[in-house]
């Protein structure tokens, strides 16, 4: 999964309900290519150029997974979804809305068909000025100068007039507001990091990931299950109990709230599974004793796949030692977690079956598993 990047686009529109143009294209963004973090005010502008109605013009911030030419071919993607129509006039002409990449984190590209930074930014105050709103003090990296001195030595002298009525961020529709701790569980292979991960990017999360593959008894396991089962359950245990009440204790004031992708409960799921009975009793002493002294999830979210899901994902990661995963042992850990989780009392559960979605590669997937976490 690719870290998101931070990229800045201008918006602009002249035709129609221009206001609506500007905000369905945010939303559409917010949908399509990723999370918007901050949105300029919206200005009024002539055309420059041509002559034509005036301009309502925005600027945003977002940060996306995409790079350069997949985000291009989605901005012109939505461009056409809400009217745009290009024609092969020389010179510039109205438009229902214009879409440009001004920046993408420090990156230049030079293409045929596209080139960042935007090659015409600090000759446009309709451009700049937004901008100024958001990322004054981002520096051009052709240029070597920040947003706020490319505004001041702007030579376009055009009048622009700030409107008093402010776009929605759709980002704001998604809260966590009522978590300070949030586990992503899942059985192998089902995807708990991948989304623990994306969450504590667009929502600025602490994020907690289970340190399995420092584990040296885990491939051991694969190769030797009766041999190693106690000795690495013992060792999860310990290592478990370990992160997470030290990460848990480690107060970040910069961080809204904790997400991680597993929850100590699940040492108890997978040693019923591995261990023989009456090394079982024995583990689930030794494990009562130390979860008692550890904080519980406010939200437990469990990730439901299908095991031929479950076993094209494993073989798609690649991991040497879950290459002979056999598709008896993915239900058995199925089962145990739905069973524990069907007679929860303990614990605000949540089991989404995403059997048939791909949060990683399809960003709408990933917004109707926000739906399901967010929502009553």
């Amino acid at each position: 999964m690719n870290l998101p990047s931070k990229v800045y686009i201008s918006l602009g529109s002249n035709q129609g309900d221009k206001f609506k143009n500007l905000q369905d294209a945010i939303n559409l963004i917010f949908t399509k290519i990723g999370k918007v973090n901050i949105i300029s005010r919206v200005y009024k502008s002539p055309a420059l150029g041509f002559e034509g109605d005036e301009f309502l013009n925005t600027c945003i911030c977002i940060e996306t997974e995409l790079d350069s030419k997949t985000l291009l071919k989605e901005l012109i993607a939505i461009e056409k979804s809400l009217g745009r129509i290009r024609t092969k006039k020389k010179g510039y002409e109205s438009r229902s809305i214009d879409l440009d990449i001004i920046f993408l984190e420090d990156e230049i590209v030079s293409t045929k068909t596209l080139k960042i930074p935007h090659p015409k930014m600090q000759l446009r105050k309709f451009v700049l000025q937004p901008l100024n709103d958001i990322a004054s003090k981002v520096i051009h990296p052709k240029l070597d100068k920040d947003v706020s001195v490319l505004l001041e030595e702007c030579e376009d002298k055009s009048n622009l007039q700030p409107i008093n009525i402010w776009l929605k961020n759709p980002s704001k529709q998604y809260s966590f507001s009522n978590f300070n701790y949030i586990a992503i569980e899942g059985n192998i292979g089902a995807g708990k990091t991948s989304l623990a991960t994306k969450i504590s990017h667009e929502f600025n999360a602490k994020l907690i990931l289970e340190r399995f593959a420092d584990n040296p008894f885990l491939p051991k396991f694969y190769e030797e299950p009766q041999r190693y089962a106690f000795t690495l359950e013992m060792s999860f245990l310990a290592d478990r109990y370990q992160q997470i009440s030290d990460d848990l204790s480690q107060l970040d004031l910069f961080k809204d709230f904790i997400v991680s992708d597993y929850d100590v409960f699940k040492s108890l799921i997978f040693s019923k599974i591995t261990l023989p009975e009456d090394e079982f009793k024995l583990y689930r002493k030794l494990f009562y004793l130390m979860y008692k002294d550890i904080a519980k999830p406010d939200l437990y979210v469990y990730l439901y796949q299908n095991t031929e899901r479950l076993q094209e994902n494993i073989k798609q990661r690649g991991r040497d030692y879950e290459k002979d995963i056999a598709d008896d042992y993915l239900e058995k850990i199925n089962a145990g977690y739905l069973d524990f989780l069907k007679n929860q009392t303990e614990f605000n559960v949540k089991i989404i079956d995403i059997s048939d979605k791909d949060f990683v590669k399809n960003r709408q997937d990933y917004l109707w598993i926000l739906n399901k976490i967010c929502g009553e």
